[in-house]
């Protein structure tokens, strides 16, 4: 996605850990038209196939799925929480996702009355990086003996295996930029 490859090296940055930030337009402040865009673009990228929910993580992947499921119809979006808090039911499944960003165990959790057994799930996510935020997703709806139909990610960190780890497993991988390298601040794409 051209635009998006223009957007990530015009208004993104590289901080001095090595970690490509978008935050003013992606996952901190939104540019709700471009989101708009990154929706549509997944939609041709699975116009192949039905889905009836779309499933993301907390916070950052909620905009973009949100944005996303109007191009699918206005599909659910769930998204696996972080944190217990009084409002999640008592009856979840839940995996464990280890953030590389943040150094963190998380567990993530979904309520069993979102997403049932039979329904197709399509993951979308900002980042994708070492899969593990993915693969839990992934065993939660495993957990819920749904199908998942593919994984749309906005930004792919190519140099890390995440892509392959999936691909290896027989998941279909869309990713709308794939950066190869963040050398010395300098953002380098596939």
């Amino acid at each position: 996605m051209q635009s998006l490859k223009h957007k990530i090296l015009t208004d993104g940055t590289v901080n001095s850990h090595e970690i490509l930030k978008v935050d003013n337009f992606l996952n901190h402040q939104i540019d709700v038209k471009f989101l708009n865009e990154i929706g549509k673009e997944f939609r041709e990228r699975f116009y192949d196939v039905e889905i009836d929910k779309i499933l993301t993580i907390e916070s950052s992947g909620i905009a973009i799925a949100t944005a996303t499921s109007q191009y699918f119809d206005y599909v659910p979006v769930v998204f696996a929480k972080k944190n217990e808090s009084s409002n999640l039911d008592e009856d979840v499944y839940k995996s464990k996702v280890f953030s590389y960003t943040k150094n963190k165990l998380y567990d993530v959790m979904v309520s069993k009355r979102y997403i049932s057994n039979g329904e197709k799930i399509l993951i979308v996510d900002d980042f994708l990086a070492k899969g593990g935020a993915v693969m839990g997703l992934i065993d939660i709806i495993t957990q819920a003996g749904a199908e998942l139909v593919g994984v749309g990610i906005v930004i792919e960190k190519s140099y890390q295996d995440g892509s392959i780890l999936l691909e290896d497993k027989g998941i279909r991988v869309e990713s709308l930029a794939c950066i190869e390298s963040l050398e010395n601040k300098m953002i380098k794409f596939k």
